[in-house]
């Protein structure tokens, strides 16, 4: 369910605070890092994920793939920087980031 403009207006205040959980680099999307994404997104829900890759269409191309991957929403992406969320149903609120910075 594509996320409202009011809800990733929230997210991206959360995800401005936010430290990069995952860097994809010019390797792409491997079976790790696929595996540390999925558990990232378990855990927390909203993650910042870092792309070090010099082409701007490669990196759109590669954020594309990975939210399908893991059908999870992007939220935002600046530069290298991408923001996505997944809900997870049962999550944690001691590492949800969702829960953690509720105002």
């Amino acid at each position: 369910m594509p996320l409202t403009n009011e809800q990733k207006k929230h997210y991206k205040s959360i995800g401005h605070h936010l430290k990069p959980v995952l860097i994809v680099a010019e390797n792409g999307l491997s079976e790790g890092v696929l595996a540390e994404l999925e558990r990232a997104l378990n855990d927390h829900e909203l993650i910042k994920v870092q792309f070090r890759i010099a082409e701007r269409e490669d990196r759109h191309a590669l954020m594309e793939e990975l939210c399908k991957a893991a059908r999870c929403e992007l939220v935002q992406n600046i530069g290298k920087m991408a923001l996505v969320y997944r809900k997870n149903p049962k999550a944690n609120k001691q590492l949800s980031n969702i829960h953690r910075f509720q105002a």
